[in-house]
């Protein structure tokens, strides 16, 4: 197994398939019902396939017999970062704006959203009643600000630990595609803030069985996350895969990505833009290929949609 695997866990019609980068854990095993021993793969990986597991099973991976931890490729965590993962089936969404794909980008008028603060009950399914006053207004276009799974109930978001999952504070993932897909039906185009330069502090456990997730460097917020390692780059070209594809996001902004450590080769932001991300997660989404190319200076698509910088501080 090499980088181009796949992380997180994968629901088939054989079960689910449990996976880990963990390169320095002795031993790793799945903990659902009971502990199944994961098989340990090349390159740091461990793997399990489990027939009985299904969409909505709970799972932890204990390391090295001592330490539960969240999946950090989590798809959903009902009880927080620290409680368990859950399965999630991603395919039984009923869309009623397939055909939806996006607008012009000289059209876009766009307005930024914390889902927390926009409106009395900071949810997913309470933003799509304001739906119509922000068409109303003459925007086109909305910009979650980070939704991916902090500690606690009140975040910013720039705080995100478990980068593949919606906070459940402000829903579950059938609520976001709803609001997704409410937007779409107005013509609203919907864009995402993703935080790929740091993890939050608080229910981050990689330091413990994947350190080479990080590089003896800081970032103003963190430990800086080392995209020269094959996987890490994995991890976040998979991680912008899955918001556009699962949840149709439009695009994607990419916070402070001056501050992101790269190789001195290909940056991660060249490998998105030429869809290189695609090849290097065939397993992931085999309908991604290299041919979406880079359509402008600070915006790219994957799959049709688009993802930008947020910093000046790029060379291109």
């Amino acid at each position: 197994m090499t980088a181009s695997a796949c992380f997180g866990a994968e629901l088939h019609r054989s079960g689910v398939t449990f996976r880990l980068w963990a390169p320095a854990a002795k031993r790793v095993e799945a903990v659902l019902d009971r502990s199944y021993p994961m098989q340990a793969r090349a390159e740091g990986w461990h793997e399990l396939t489990v027939p009985a597991a299904r969409a909505g099973t709970l799972y932890k991976y204990r390391i090295d017999g001592e330490l539960e931890v969240p999946d950090p490729a989590s798809h959903f965590q009902p009880q927080d970062v620290f409680g368990p993962s859950e399965v999630i089936d991603h395919a039984g969404f009923k869309w009623r704006t397939k055909d939806w794909r996006g607008r012009r980008w000289h059209e876009a008028t766009i307005l930024e959203l914390h889902v927390g603060t926009f409106t009395p009950a900071g949810t997913f399914r309470a933003a799509i009643d304001k739906l119509d006053h922000v068409v109303e207004t003459g925007v086109t276009a909305i910009e979650l600000m980070p939704i991916a799974d902090f500690a606690g109930r009140r975040n910013w978001g720039y705080d995100g630990v478990l980068l593949y999952a919606p906070d459940s504070a402000y829903g579950r993932p059938d609520d976001l595609r709803m609001l997704m897909d409410e937007a779409h039906a107005r013509g609203l185009m919907v864009f995402l803030d993703v935080v790929y330069n740091h993890f939050g502090p608080e229910g981050n456990y990689l330091h413990r069985y994947a350190p080479a997730f990080f590089a003896p460097a800081h970032t103003p917020w963190g430990h800086a996350i080392d995209y020269r390692v094959p996987q890490v780059r994995a991890f976040a070209i998979g991680n912008a895969l899955h918001w556009l594809e699962h949840y149709r996001f439009d695009g994607l902004r990419l916070d402070a990505v001056h501050a992101l450590l790269e190789t001195e080769q290909l940056s991660l932001l060249h490998e998105l833009s030429h869809g290189r991300g695609a090849g290097l997660l065939s397993g992931l989404r085999p309908r991604s290929a290299p041919a979406h190319r880079a359509c402008a200076r600070l915006g790219l698509r994957l799959s049709g949609r688009a993802l930008g910088s947020s910093t000046r501080s790029n060379s291109w």
